[in-house]
């Protein structure tokens, strides 16, 4: 690699989460600003390679994840922490809403000792805050592996936004960050 691929690339870093269906969580952080993509996938179960139809049945032990790559000179990892806190149920075991099984579950996959400790930090200051009034349950592990899901998965809210779930699903927890999160959002979305 030349120096100037080195260096763009170390200001390019990525954050892997779980929060239920990744078509809301995919139309969800598209929008914010340093964020470069959002690419739907599965990861912390044991098949590799694994199928949509493989993982909903929730014998592979993964979960339904979005991996972020970003810019953290326009958008920290913190700052996306918050978005994930606040975009799904924390105190839910397996389970978003009507999506239920394990590969809904609420996870943040770490990529680094540093994404390691400031998501437990996070945690257990939200957990101090008592901002539930049940206990956060979310998952905090190393990324193993990442499988990028189908194509069709890709964009899926932006391309299928009259389809029943992301019409009575989608749409309006994606209203309500926008409007939760406005000052972040990228200009163009």
């Amino acid at each position: 690699m030349s120096f100037f691929s080195d260096y763009f690339q170390e200001m390019i870093d990525k954050a892997t989460f779980g929060s239920g269906c990744f078509w809301c969580s995919e139309a969800i952080f598209r929008r914010l600003e340093g964020v470069q993509s959002v690419k739907s996938g599965y990861a912390g179960g044991e098949l590799e390679n694994p199928t949509y139809e493989q993982v909903c049945s929730g014998t592979t032990g993964h979960a339904e994840v979005v991996q972020i790559t970003f810019d953290p000179t326009k958008i920290s990892f913190e700052d996306l922490l918050e978005v994930f806190w606040k975009t799904h149920d924390p105190t839910t075991l397996n389970r978003q809403g009507n999506d239920v099984g394990t590969q809904y579950r609420s996870v943040i996959f770490f990529e680094s000792e540093d994404q390691h400790q400031i998501a437990e930090a996070y945690k257990r200051q939200l957990e101090e805050e008592g901002g539930w009034e049940d206990p956060i349950v979310t998952e905090i592990a190393p990324l193993e592996k990442f499988f990028p899901a189908e194509d069709y998965h890709e964009d899926y809210f932006s391309r299928n936004g009259n389809q029943p779930y992301c019409s009575f699903v989608v749409a309006p927890k994606v209203q309500k960050f926008k409007k939760a999160f406005a000052s972040k959002l990228k200009d163009h979305l």
